[in-house]
């Protein structure tokens, strides 16, 4: 399987070729003046709301976001193919999370939550490379070694993305809002199963 490269570019904070795909992959950290309607829009999408419930009118989404913006245990990004941007990414330390209630955290392990956020990108096969390039930026942080996420446990088209990256279901967690899916992805494999390397 041919995997990311993780070329960075000055644009972006994280970029890559995906050859099966043949698009580039890019992330660069969200901010309020570049991404606050389109965030809004995204978030809005049919396709999302069930899972994110975050369809806050503009004003009062303003301030969540600034305040998701400022928090220093996550960082935001949106996700771009070939420079076009379409999906967007939390990236977050599950140690300093709520998620840190339901497993033993390691202080480096990080979480991720994501969405594609332009409908036109949907069913085209590119969850998984996107996917693998988050969870392989991610793990440039030497002493990350797991990279945990929790799906809502109906959402059975993301879940099988995240196995397809190397994330394995641990159990089901009751997380107030949703019933998720604790999944876990070690360094070790997705590095030898996942980017073959």
């Amino acid at each position: 399987m041919t995997g990311p490269t993780g070329i960075v570019a000055s644009n972006y904070d994280y970029q890559t070729r995906d050859d099966a795909i043949e698009k580039t992959i890019s992330f660069r950290r969200a901010s309020m003046e570049r991404d606050l309607g389109r965030l809004h829009r995204w978030l809005n999408e049919p396709h999302v709301l069930p899972y994110w419930q975050w369809d806050d009118p503009l004003p009062e989404f303003r301030t969540r976001l600034a305040e998701k913006l400022d928090d220093a245990h996550q960082t935001l990004y949106v996700g771009h193919l070939d420079h076009v941007p379409m999906s967007y990414w939390e990236s977050y330390w599950a140690a300093d999370d709520g998620l840190a209630d339901y497993y033993d955290a390691h202080p480096a392990d990080q979480g991720i939550h994501l969405l594609i956020g332009v409908p036109e990108f949907l069913g085209h096969g590119y969850a998984e490379p996107l996917l693998r390039a988050m969870t392989a930026f991610q793990f440039r942080q030497d002493e990350t070694e797991r990279v945990v996420t929790e799906p809502d446990v109906r959402n059975e088209t993301v879940i099988h993305v995240f196995e397809q990256c190397g994330f394995e279901p641990r159990r089901e967690i009751s997380m107030g809002k949703k019933d998720a899916l604790l999944m876990v992805c070690e360094r070790e494999r997705f590095e030898s199963e996942v980017t073959g390397r």
